[in-house]
């Protein structure tokens, strides 16, 4: 990264913030992954971000800001605008920093979050619900900020925050090297608003020019890629907001200007794709992550990264192996209700679940020559749901099979074809999908 005065954020600010948040930081864990390290063919370490106090790397940045603010700003008070681990930084910062807080979530918002954020916040902090959507929470404090003169805390477009967040390169360089003698040869992090991502590349570029930055979206949310095309910030108008931690419609201008200065490789994951590495973490390195907390895990384990482990941009030879890849878990606040969600989206990613609408004939035998023609020996029906008669002679049912492996489904479709039944298959790209998972 060229020395340039104008950006927003640079390796010395990152360097005074860690110092600054040392005494009331947790430092997260750098874990190596057995599993991940066999599907990468280089070594993998997870830093551990979901084992914060707040279970994500969200007070960094909120902390420093706050600590940041002069007395008279401080008396009078923040507010925020958020509907997850933002709030949950915030609410912290107040609590440790003794400054009152007013946080806007939308009334959306699940309630086991809105019930840790004032847990975690105390008397400190006022929880206000507001409209359906973030982008009405986000207006309402802008509003309070505007009426009351107290000040602002934005989740990622701020200077203080991102060198606040770019701690977390930082400090996983210093404890891969001091901790396990290795080094950093490619981070790979979670995008949302570009906050991380900012930071932790303003820090990397100047003290590491040789790793690479990898930064990964949501398929569904690809705001930081757009923008970077387009040149300036960009609305986007569908979103999919399962991956909630990073769906954002629109990155701020800061993070922006550090993407264009430290050129990172931006890649995309598919939000099934999350939901299964969800369920590896889960099971084989037991870590509850949530969906934005699994993003970059995500791209690791797909292969979507290539030429995993080598050099960067500035390496002497592209081609050689330079250091380790570090993985940010970001963040670990998932609602124990989305599994059933997450398991379903997983099931129909990797497909192995399908949907079907099978018309039978009203006649005894008729679901037993369904089973007998049409299903094979790994085949399962998880979902039966009759739905109506369209006459005395047939009726329609929504039919989910779930099959042994993804080779099944060819035979499958086979022997429906040929089973002379009307069946018509529920095609993922169909709008109507979304209901069924």
């Amino acid at each position: 990264m060229t020395d340039r005065s104008d950006l927003p954020v640079r390796a010395p600010q990152v360097e005074a913030a860690a110092e600054r948040l040392a005494p009331v930081l947790r430092r997260t864990p750098l874990e190596h992954s057995e599993r991940l390290s066999a599907l990468a063919g280089v070594p993998v370490w997870l830093k551990r971000e979901d084992l914060q106090s707040v279970r994500s790397y969200k007070l960094r940045g909120a902390h420093l800001f706050l600590d940041s603010l002069p007395p008279e700003a401080r008396e009078a008070g923040v507010v925020a605008a958020s509907a997850g681990n933002h709030a949950q930084g915030v609410a912290q910062a107040c609590r440790t920093l003794g400054v009152h807080g007013r946080i806007y979530v939308p009334g959306t918002t699940p309630r086991q979050k809105r019930e840790r954020i004032t847990a975690i916040g105390g008397d400190l902090v006022e929880l206000v619900l507001i409209g359906d959507t973030f982008d009405d929470a986000a207006e309402a404090a802008a509003d309070d900020a505007e009426r009351t003169g107290a000040t602002q805390v934005p989740p990622f477009d701020h200077p203080t925050i991102m060198a606040g967040q770019g701690t977390v390169a930082l400090e996983a360089a210093e404890q891969l090297r001091s901790e396990h003698g290795r080094e950093l040869g490619t981070m790979v992090l979670p995008v949302g608003g570009g906050g991380l991502l900012g930071g932790c590349g303003a820090w990397l570029r100047e003290r590491s020019p040789a790793t690479r930055i990898v930064g990964v979206e949501p398929a569904g949310a690809v705001s930081m890629a757009a923008a970077v095309r387009a040149g300036r910030p960009v609305t986007l108008h569908e979103m999919d907001r399962f991956v909630d931690g990073a769906a954002v419609r629109r990155v701020g201008a800061g993070p922006l200007r550090m993407a264009q200065a430290i050129a990172p490789e931006l890649v995309a994951v598919d939000e099934g794709a999350v939901c299964t590495q969800m369920l590896a973490l889960y099971q084989v390195e037991g870590i509850i992550a949530e969906p934005a907390g699994a993003l970059a895990a995500t791209a690791v384990a797909t292969g979507i990264i290539d030429h995993l482990g080598r050099a960067g941009r500035e390496a002497a030879d592209p081609g050689e192996e330079t250091g380790d890849v570090v993985v940010v878990v970001s963040g670990g606040n998932n609602d124990v209700s989305r599994y059933n969600e997450i398991v379903e989206r997983s099931l129909v990613h990797e497909g192995l679940k399908h949907y079907f609408l099978v018309t039978f004939p009203q006649e005894p035998g008729a679901l037993r020559r369904f089973l007998d023609r049409v299903l094979g020996p790994d085949d399962d029906i998880v979902l039966f749901d009759y739905i109506k008669r369209n006459n005395r002679e047939e009726g329609p049912a929504l039919v989910g099979l779930e099959i042994g492996a993804r080779e099944d489904l060819e035979p499958l479709m086979a022997r429906m074809a040929a089973s002379n039944m009307e069946i018509e298959r529920v095609d993922p790209e169909n709008p109507i999908y979304r209901y069924l998972t």
